[in-house]
């Protein structure tokens, strides 16, 4: 197969390159998945500088989203059952080394591709769709009428909260740094949009709700938590999804108390080994927004990511910036001579 393997951590994603490596050999519970897209994250920046929380042992294969299809089952199936997958089958998942043809992964961290989906839009869904439905849903419990205030909206997890507020019944207010994501984001449903480049966007935001009262709901994945207390409603819950600014906040916790809110933290990959049937339950809400035309794919088109060579290129955009929702590199399929 071919891949983009680490020996040693880079300064940057224009140092990556492709290898022509073994095959990966499944463990018993494994699948093996020829991979046919990959989506990209922040912290794939970080891992190949060695920066990230979670390092694997040198050398290993960069990646952790991707889309393709079941090449072959697992030789020991679950012990409730056969495998849920069969040898064709469409799928998306999460596992260690998704920047290459194949992958080996275990059928807790595998789901099938929904009906209709390309596999550029269901590589980018296994960690920005139930983000996004747990911090609303499970967290939030974001109610019909309710105002929903979406930082970052036109990033992946930014637009999969714009569009699970809205099947929610909430009004939503988008911020963005550009003119140009602004727009991206009211394609996906959002009601209001906010260049929060523009230091008065806390009252802005206040004058779109009735009566100035400020929003109920506030979705965070910048670290804009402080500057949001300025335009969150009385009792009003705070998510605290990450730190894409880069500083981790301090707040002053006399306005957490003054305006009786809730600061809600989400962090989504835990939730597998610490609550399974809420991971269970955000899934199938998910689906169900899928099926009901109310949640679509949200793969970066502006420009094409081809191959494998294509994830340097793919992943400098996605550091500066320069894209919006999931950057995805699509994967030609493997026939005769390799292909990049």
């Amino acid at each position: 197969m071919r891949a983009i393997q680490i020996k040693a951590y880079v300064k940057g994603p224009e140092e990556l390159q492709v290898s022509e490596l073994p095959d990966p050999v499944p463990a018993p519970d494994q699948y093996l998945v020829g991979i046919r897209a990959a989506a990209t994250n922040f912290f794939d920046l970080l891992q190949i500088r060695g920066k990230y929380q979670h390092q694997p042992p040198l050398p290993w294969i960069a990646g952790m989203e991707f889309a393709g299809v079941i090449l072959q089952t697992p030789s020991r199936p679950p012990s409730d059952g056969g495998p849920r997958f069969k040898v064709g089958d469409r799928v998306f998942g999460a596992s260690q080394g998704g920047y290459a043809t194949k992958v080996a992964a275990k059928e807790d961290v595998l789901r099938p591709v929904p009906a209709g989906w390309s596999f550029a839009d269901a590589a980018g869904l296994f960690v920005t769709a139930p983000t996004s439905y747990a911090a609303l849903v499970t967290r939030a419990n974001v109610q019909r009428g309710e105002y929903v205030l979406v930082h970052a909206a036109a990033g992946g997890v930014g637009l999969a909260a714009v569009q699970i507020a809205k099947a929610l019944g909430a009004t939503v207010i988008a911020t963005a740094s550009t003119t140009a994501k602004l727009s991206v984001a009211r394609s996906f449903g959002a009601d209001h949009g906010i260049n929060y480049s523009d230091a008065s966007w806390p009252s802005q935001v206040r004058a779109l709700t009735p009566k100035g009262r400020g929003v109920d709901v506030v979705y965070d994945p910048v670290g804009l938590i402080g500057p949001s207390l300025k335009c969150i409603a009385w009792a009003g819950r705070l998510l605290v999804i990450g730190f894409a600014a880069g500083a981790i906040e301090s707040l002053p916790l006399n306005k957490v108390l003054l305006k009786n809110v809730s600061v809600v933290g989400l962090h989504w990959g835990p939730y597998a080994a610490h609550d399974p049937a809420a991971t269970g339950a955000v899934w199938e809400g998910l689906y169900k927004l899928i099926e009901a035309g109310r949640f679509r794919g949200t793969s970066f088109s502006a420009r094409e990511f081809i191959g494998l060579k294509g994830v340097p290129a793919a992943l400098k955009a996605l550091g500066a910036r320069e894209t919006w929702g999931k950057v995805v590199v699509t994967v030609p399929e493997q026939s005769g001579a390799s292909k990049l």
